[in-house]
């Protein structure tokens, strides 16, 4: 078994003991890598909201299978989140942990000037808050893009952290998290934002997660993952193993590109949209496999989008590729086709840093020994 073998198989890291199946909840699932590592860390996902046709379908095909899982695919905005907390949680069960990304384009990075400020998605955010203050659970874990921590958007994260205090919760500051270090052949900084309800802070309460690599550590195993077996041949048969179909002209300059590495100068190809800067300079640039893979974005299969170019051969990676690189086992299959699989990839959380996460949450907020975490106009005033 290869090193990426083991990231993306279905065997979880060592579990934490609790005293029983914890149960979460997905809102904005996309195709599953938040539930997937969740599902690895012993957890059983109650339910889950997504809303796009092809990322549902991808998701019900590999997680609803056993039964155990709801999907809705509703928008989000248009369903009752009272009425699902009484469904899935009845007579006094709790939710353990509400997972979700609300969708990001506006907080995005690649937004110039204040675009994106006033992009009606973003108060999406405010919408998983519903679901936190329905199902009350011990512990919420919201992730997004780095762009949400930018001043302009400054408006939207202090009401959600206002929201968080007047349900009961504690909301620890922003962190900024690296999938390298958490075991994933691949470079990719996302926010993550944790709640936790009051009634369940203790001084042991560990937040961040401590890396489990790094680039120096002594320890083989514990260095950042180099992506080189992403490229291993595909399992035969595999609906996934897909890759554009480039024009002549294309795979002409993909055979300029120097193995392993090179850039858009190296190819010779300028468009009109590259003249008079210096910028997209990873465009048609092929992946180095020798160290962690640069971020899977929503355009991951389209080498005029990046640094998507396969090392050696000359076309851009496989769908397959580029969910091994956000450590999907291969058994896992995306729905609706080469770009709305790529868009899914792209949207996902690398499966083995969601499950090393929610381990780790797992351990820390649910024994079953502790209260409910009850409304704050519900607690006993002192």
């Amino acid at each position: 078994m290869t090193r990426l073998e083991q990231f993306a198989s279905k065997e979880a890291l060592p579990k934490k003991p609790t005293s029983r199946e914890p149960k979460v909840v997905d809102l904005f699932s996309g195709a599953g890598g938040f539930s997937l590592g969740a599902r690895n860390a012993g957890a059983q996902v109650a339910f889950a909201v997504e809303f796009d046709k092809f990322a549902a379908a991808t998701y019900r095909n590999n997680l609803c299978r056993d039964g155990k899982t709801t999907l809705y695919t509703e928008d989000i905005v248009e369903l009752d989140a009272n009425a699902l907390a009484e469904k899935h949680f009845p007579n006094g069960s709790e939710c353990d942990i509400l997972l979700g990304g609300p969708p990001c384009q506006g907080f995005s990075t690649h937004r110039i000037n204040n675009a994106g400020v006033n992009d009606p998605r973003n108060t999406l955010i405010y919408r998983y808050f519903d679901f936190v203050r329905a199902l009350r659970p011990r512990a919420f874990l919201l992730e997004n893009v780095p762009g949400l921590l930018w001043p302009r958007h400054k408006e939207y994260l202090e009401k959600f952290y206002q929201l968080a205090a007047d349900e009961g919760y504690t909301v620890f500051a922003p962190s900024t998290l690296d999938a390298r270090n958490f075991g994933v052949p691949q470079r990719r900084k996302r926010v993550f934002i944790l709640g936790i309800c009051k009634r369940r802070l203790t001084p042991s309460l560990n937040w961040p997660l401590k890396p489990s690599h790094s680039e120096t550590s002594q320890d083989p195993e514990k260095k950042w993952i180099s992506c080189q077996d992403a490229f291993l041949p595909a399992t035969l048969g595999d609906p996934n193993d897909l890759h554009m179909n480039h024009n002549e002209e294309l795979i002409g300059a993909f055979k300029n590109t120097p193995p392993n590495g090179g850039s858009r100068r190296d190819s010779g190809r300028t468009l009109p949209c590259h003249k008079n800067h210096d910028g997209h300079k990873d465009v048609y640039g092929r992946i180095d496999p020798r160290v962690p893979a640069p971020t899977m974005t929503t355009a991951c299969i389209n080498p005029s989008k990046g640094r998507f170019v396969h090392p050696t051969e000359h076309h851009g990676i496989t769908v397959r590729q580029a969910a091994r690189l956000q450590t999907f086992p291969d058994d896992f299959v995306f729905e609706g086709g080469l770009t709305a699989a790529g868009k899914q990839i792209g949207n996902a959380v690398p499966v083995k840093m969601a499950e090393a996460l929610i381990n780790h949450l797992v351990s820390m907020v649910c024994p079953v020994t502790e209260p409910a975490c009850l409304p704050v106009h519900n607690e006993q005033k002192s």
